[in-house]
């Protein structure tokens, strides 16, 4: 695969430019510890410039059709697909994402076109029931609007919110990850490449306590998409309440249980729950990072795990043959490391626990607990790494209050052939999302996603989205007799 040209400009009003302080901060490869690139550290006057700009573009770009901003989205939609494999070599070189395992530039490009035939689909109502009235009500963009992305997959986060809030006739500023802005950087390129009109979308690169801070507290963005952790999420949502209110859509953090009970396919159970937290080295918010087995069936379960779970390719993650990569970058190790410390001091260490012999980078072998107290670090705490706990439970009753009994409520899982057991741990979890004989990473697109408690406030979706960047106004027009 030929390496790209590295785009790490900020983009602003249509044009890339350099950071105004001239700042930049470096890109480590977490596979090759090479720095990969010298990024531009957006400062407040950039933000403040991109918010303008935003703000400039806004009534123009909400005056057009739905048909004519879809048709921008359209251009994009494919030169996304056409650049698909460029897309895969920066999300591998920046966060170590290995290639066999991307897919997060299709998706981008499906979110982009479904939202750009999603136009007309905004409707208000109207209502007689006021004698002598005919009385509406109107939906209407917010104006201005800022996204901040995560990132473990930053494209899929930049369609599934910049795409919705520009269906819906907003501008937005989006701040992609200091860990992985390559993929949003090259985004841009293609943005300008399909002829948005300057201002619609302006990327920037940096920290979150300069240009995130910066977003969060803006008196001109009246709403706000975030997705990254519960910590960050708080600060964000004290600091839209602290400025003018702004509305906040937040995806937080998780800490999902999947329930095995001994009825189950054991072998489909094995085999979906290892791959939700081993895929992209564990780095998912949603991955079932507790796996709860019936006491039956533990011993057969757990030693299909572990053989699921060790039979990952270790290696380049430019190199097709590698289905497991690094974390993201010196911290993240060192956090993943130490909650396995933690780990083999509450827990009993199954597999896993270290790097690979002779591995380059930030590689933690797929490592899987038991036996661990439900009180422990490793149970309550969200990891983000390729680090499982899989303990035993007797009855229902038991295992419906330990799954339950967490700060977090993102996802959850449930396996058994039993339609009503089913059906009661569908409505008795407390998570937004509930999988039966699936998890995640498994979602459907056209369903609200969001977390109940810690994990998050509002819902995404193909038929959800677009509402969270509209305003409702209620019109009362009085008819004379």
């Amino acid at each position: 695969m030929s390496a790209p040209e590295i785009e790490t400009r900020l983009f602003i009003n249509g044009k890339f430019q350099k950071a105004s302080s001239g700042e930049t901060f470096p890109l480590k490869s977490p596979a090759t510890l090479t720095i990969v690139a010298e990024v531009a550290e957006a400062s407040v006057e950039d933000t403040n410039a991109a918010v303008a700009a935003a703000k400039v573009a806004q009534p123009a770009w909400a005056a057009l059709s739905p048909e004519e901003r879809g048709s921008y989205m359209k251009k994009l939609a494919g030169l996304i697909r056409e650049n698909f494999q460029d897309l895969a070599y920066l999300e591998a070189i920046s966060m170590g994402r290995p290639i066999s395992t991307y897919w997060d530039a299709w998706v981008a490009a499906s979110n982009f076109d479904h939202f750009a035939e999603a136009g007309y689909s905004i409707q208000g109502s109207s209502s007689l029931n006021t004698p002598g009235f005919v009385n509406m009500s109107l939906k209407q963009p917010f104006g201005v609007v800022a996204a901040i992305i995560p990132w473990n997959i930053p494209l899929f986060f930049f369609s599934s919110k910049v795409a919705p809030a520009i269906a819906g006739g907003n501008t937005v500023v989006l701040k992609s990850s200091e860990k992985a802005p390559l993929t949003s950087a090259k985004l841009a390129t293609l943005i300008e490449k399909a002829g948005f009109p300057p201002g619609v979308i302006n990327v920037l690169s940096g920290h979150g306590q300069i240009s995130g801070s910066t977003l969060s507290s803006h008196n001109d963005v009246r709403a706000l998409s975030f997705t990254g952790s519960t910590r960050t999420g708080r600060m964000i949502q004290k600091a839209a309440a602290d400025s003018n209110l702004k509305n906040v859509l937040l995806e937080l953090g998780g800490k999902s249980p999947a329930i095995i009970f001994s009825d189950a396919d054991i072998e489909l159970a094995a085999a979906e729950t290892k791959n939700s937290i081993q895929w992209n080295s564990g780095q998912s918010c949603m991955g079932n990072s507790r796996v709860y087995v019936q006491e039956s069936i533990a011993e057969p379960f757990i030693a299909l795990f572990k053989k699921h779970f060790e039979s990952v390719s270790f290696g380049d993650p430019t190199d097709p043959k590698t289905n497991h990569g690094p974390v993201a970058d010196e911290l993240q190790f060192k956090i993943v490391n130490s909650y396995i410390e933690a780990g083999k001091k509450s827990g009993t260490l199954v597999t896993g626990g270290e790097s690979p012999a002779n591995a380059q980078g930030y590689v933690i072998k797929p490592t899987i607990f038991s036996n661990v107290p439900e009180d422990a670090k490793i149970t309550k705490e969200e990891i983000f790494g390729p680090v499982v706990v899989i303990n035993t439970f007797k009855t229902e009753e038991e295992i419906l209050k330990k799954a339950n009994d967490t700060d977090y409520g993102l996802y959850a899982a449930v396996y058994t052939k039993d339609i009503n057991r089913a059906m009661r741990f569908a409505k008795g979890l407390e998570a937004g999302t509930v999988g039966v004989n699936c998890t995640s990473p498994t979602v459907p697109h056209d369903l609200p996603f969001g977390g109940w408690k810690t994990s998050g406030v509002g819902r995404e979706g193909y038929l959800t989205s677009i509402d969270n960047f509209l305003e409702t106004k209620t019109v009362l027009i009085k008819v004379a007799a």
